[in-house]
């Protein structure tokens, strides 16, 4: 297939030129657009305005038309429709998401030098950057030389990965890698790498400026939002088509403007702040939409908390959530460490393309507008499972209760009310006991990137802690406690502040720099510990400051899961329960037997405030980040080997040639979807972590035998996370997660199914294998809000693995849904108010989708028949929406996927 020549790149006369700072600058002007006629700037959003800027910069007449820009120029906020292609400036990885996009990359120079290309032709086009960050684990905590054990361990574990992509560092240009234990990646993102303006080079050569925008392989790319850089998360599938130059094709959005008023009341923090919004949004509904913050709040916001509620979009369901840019995202600029000069530059080229929010600036049109006043936000938590089931903090433990005897489910945890108090004593090594009850804090970590990039919540932290200090409270022996900030720069300032030795005396001492916890690498509990809460089978607790809480995600033994900030962690762990009112009971008592409560040690806003000004300065911020992609001892020891393909091993069980542009595996066009059996089928909030391999590999599940069966011994299995590399491991962890409920067979859990006609158990992936002998094409059943969570591309290449063809449930979630469709996968949604259930339909039919036989006539969001026939011959038939919403979804799903499409354009078939 070939490319069109481009045409003129600045349509409309748009391109522009000015001497600026002593030197000649190009940009294309946003107000050639209005000067056409075609609608006015200053109506749009500002995210908005971004995405238009970027299809002037980039037409090419191909990928890119005039029409897609009148389009969007012409933005209906009451009924936006369309698609448009968007090419980001970069492309943000972390080493989880990473190492299968860098080996889908080496896969791919594979097979173009298999058909006769040349392989270097294979390279990211536009600037990557790849942060490791995701494999450090909390195997040693409250011990002086953890944060050393854990990053031997890392090494220890991860070695074989790690040789791999400083392979890739070395194989492939565009492509930069931060090496481990530097910070977590949104973090490095917001104080390094996000420059708010871009500059490259115009065709002559002349420096061009555009918006700073990213795509990430990380639900959570949103954090750089808060930074006014426009960015979210993509699949790895998605991503890798971005980096080798094809557009992302979205449709163009609804824009809500949430309207900031007030300021924070003392007591209140950013992460209160989110909590609330994340419960408004959700239930408000904002998913596939993106939503921007204007309002008089703005000004009184600080770009910590922009931060914060930037960050978990993917909670409240947004593609993304926007500040525009301002003088704080300046002073954020200059504090973070940028040269003047370029702060300087960017305030120019923000003002003069009219991207610069000022107060009083004309309010855009918007699809809609919520009121968020931030005056009356209350403390906070969100669980025990989902990061939106806001909890105001004095109602915890009665909540936890009323948990405790629900329903097993999203709210609920099924523990008889007839049960009585539950509890275990623990006996230590030393003789010492402690008593455990249902709702025992036994985690209490301060990780994640959505608080540990805000100094204001982790000095109010340290504070606490030093108060907590000096009255002798300390946490009980059972909370397993740690601190694993986002970046160097925060040990830092709390190490400047006098913070960090309180806080490591309350065991919140450094385990390491990435995300930890809050991705399920919190580690191991002590063993008296653990033991204690599988006898009694005790419904116990973690408190951590992330974005995400879902079960099974933090720890196998903690089933109730709270998000907090990190002074709220903290109190928690002092306390070792969250059955109590921090309101109103006390936290314990101190050397004299006196009660200490909560708001005696609550830091006064004013004091965490003289202590932010006082210790996060410029000067910390360019000291650490001089050194971002300098090798560290470790990495530099590691070898690499291969030039510019990667010679695969064989006997890996961490690396393997992924099968994704294999002839073997796509085919084109797609077969039929005839006599089609249900895989599984699940009710409503199954999320990626239910889907995706995540956590530890049990020895008797399938990937467990596949490693034991390769010599690998339970104690080096590592984590599905670390073995992403290697597509048998993954296979066989797709849908294998402990708590997940496949409806098909009733009161399980975990990863079983049944095979049809016979109804016989087995796990997901023997079921899968044994329809595969048979040649019978797969299909899941699912509820509302499937695959929300992660942005984890292995939730839909495993599933393509397995065989699933297609997905039928009552609605997707943005990223997951898009991520089906660049693997192949149908995403197929119920017409409103009907699901499987709701159909009468049991998962035991045979499924016919006869549109199918010919893809060639498939069309964006078209009914399609499904029939469905029982084994007594009845049959069911319905309609669903064909959730392929743009026309190159459509194509890629022709192709066999987003990557095959690809690589026909980089070595035809047959050339």
């Amino acid at each position: 297939m070939s490319i069109p020549s481009p045409q003129e790149p600045f349509p409309f006369h748009s391109r522009r030129q000015a001497r600026v700072q002593d030197r000649t600058v190009a940009w294309a002007d946003l107000g050639a657009v209005e000067a056409a006629g075609l609608g006015a700037v200053r109506r749009l959003p500002y995210s908005l305005r971004v995405l238009l800027e970027s299809l002037l910069r980039q037409h090419d007449g191909y990928h890119i038309t005039l029409d897609h820009i009148r389009r969007l120029a012409a933005w209906d906020p009451a009924r936006p429709e369309g698609e448009i292609p968007f090419k980001p400036a970069r492309v943000l990885l972390q080493d989880f998401t990473g190492v299968p996009v860098v080996a889908d990359l080496a896969a791919m120079r594979d097979e173009v030098a298999r058909r006769g290309g040349d392989p270097a032709r294979v390279n990211p086009l536009v600037p990557v950057d790849l942060v490791i960050d995701h494999s450090v684990q909390v195997d040693r905590w409250a011990a002086p030389d953890a944060f050393a054990y854990n990053v031997e361990q890392e090494f220890a574990r991860n070695r074989e990965r790690y040789a791999f992509l400083r392979w890739a560092q070395s194989a492939f240009r565009n492509l930069r890698v931060v090496p481990p234990d530097r910070g977590i990646v949104h973090q490095v993102n917001l104080e390094y790498l996000a420059t708010v303006v871009a500059e490259g080079r115009d065709a002559d050569g002349t420096p061009l400026l555009y918006p700073d925008t990213v795509v990430g392989t990380d639900s959570h790319t949103t954090m750089v939002n808060g930074l006014s850089v426009l960015g979210w998360g993509v699949g790895g599938i998605e991503a890798e088509a971005n980096l080798l130059g094809q557009p992302l094709y979205i449709p163009i959005p609804a824009v809500v403007g949430v309207r900031l008023t007030g300021t924070l009341a003392p007591g209140t923090t950013a992460t209160d702040a989110v909590l609330t919004l994340t419960e408004q949004l959700r239930r408000h509904g904002v998913v596939g939409k993106f939503v921007e913050f204007f309002g008089p709040g703005l000004a009184g916001l600080p770009l910590a908390d922009r931060a914060t509620m930037a960050n978990m979009a993917p909670e409240y369901g947004a593609t993304l959530a926007f500040f525009p840019p301002d003088q704080e995202t300046l002073r954020y600029l200059t504090l973070s460490g940028r040269d003047p000069d370029r702060v300087a530059l960017v305030a120019w080229y923000l003002e003069t393309q009219q991207l610069l929010y000022t107060p009083g600036s004309p309010e855009p049109a918007y699809s809609e507008v919520l009121e968020f006043p931030l005056d009356r936000i209350e403390p906070s938590v969100a669980g025990p499972k989902r990061p939106q089931d806001r909890i105001p903090l004095g109602q915890v433990g009665e909540r936890f209760r009323l948990a405790l005897h629900a329903p097993a489910g999203p709210a609920g945890f099924g523990v008889e009310a007839g049960a009585g108090r539950r509890e275990a004593r623990v006996r230590y090594a030393d003789g010492q006991e402690e008593t455990l009850t249902d709702g025992s804090v036994v985690i209490a970590a301060i990780t994640s990137c959505t608080n540990t990039s805000n100094p204001a919540l982790m000095v109010a932290a340290g504070i606490l802690a030093r108060r907590a200090q000096k009255r002798g409270l300390r946490p009980p022996r059972y909370v397993k406690a740690s601190l694993a900030p986002g970046s160097q720069v925060t040990t830092d300032y709390l190490q400047a502040a006098g913070l960090l030795e309180p806080l490591e005396a309350l065991g919140f001492g450094l385990v390491g720099y990435g995300c930890t916890t809050c991705i399920g690498n919190s580690g191991p509990l002590a063993p008296e510990v653990a033991a204690a809460i599988r006898n009694a089978d005790l419904v116990a607790a973690a408190v951590l400051s992330g974005n995400r809480n879902f079960e099974g995600r933090i720890h196998p033994l903690t089933r109730a899961n709270y998000l907090a900030s990190p002074p709220l962690v903290v109190a928690y762990a002092l306390a070792g329960r969250v059955t109590i009112d921090l309101e109103r009971e006390p936290l314990g008592k101190d050397r004299d037997g006196q009660p200490v409560f909560l708001f005696d040690l609550w830091p006064d806003p004013a004091e965490v405030a003289e202590v932010v000004a006082a210790t996060v300065t410029a000067d910390r911020f360019r000291n650490r980040y001089a050194h971002l992609f300098d090798p560290t001892p470790p990495w530099e020891a590691l070898p690499v080997t291969g030039g510019l393909r990667y010679p695969w091993q064989a006997g890996s069980t961490y690396i393997q040639e992924p099968p994704f542009v294999d002839a073997g595996f796509v085919r084109v066009p797609p077969p039929p979807v005839r006599g089609a059996r249900v895989l599984a089928a699940f009710g409503d909030s199954v999320t990626t972590d239910h889907i995706s391999p995540a956590g530890s590999i049990p020895a008797d599940s399938p990937a467990g035998r596949y490693l034991r069966e390769r010599g690998v011994e339970p104690q080096a299995f590592n984590s599905y996370g670390s073995r992403r590399g290697n597509h048998h491991v993954m296979v066989r962890g797709t849908f294998a997660n402990i708590r997940l409920r496949n409806l098909l067979v009733p009161g399980s859990e975990g990863g079983v199914t049944r095979h049809w006609p016979e109804g016989e158990t087995g796990t997901i992936y023997d079921v899968a294998e044994r329809y595969r002998a048979e040649g019978i094409p797969l299909l899941i059943l699912a509820g509302r809000e499937y695959g929300t969570g992660s942005s984890r591309d292995w939730a839909a290449k495993g599933p393509a693995l397995l065989g699933v063809r297609a997905v039928l449930a009552r609605s997707f979630e943005r990223i997951h849904r898009s991520n089906l469709a660049g693997m192949g996968i149908l995403p197929l949604q119920f017409l409103d108010g009907e699901g499987w259930q709701e159909l009468g339909l049991d998962g035991s039919e045979r499924y016919d989708i006869p549109a199918l036989d010919d893809p060639g006539r498939l069309e964006p969001g078209q009914l399609l028949e499904v029939t469905a026939t029982a084994g007594d011959g009845r049959v069911h038939t319905f309609r669903v929406r064909l959730r392929l919403d743009t026309p190159v979804e459509v194509d890629y799903y022709r192709q066999g996927g987003i990557l095959p499409a690809v690589l026909q354009q980089l070595a035809p078939a047959g050339a």
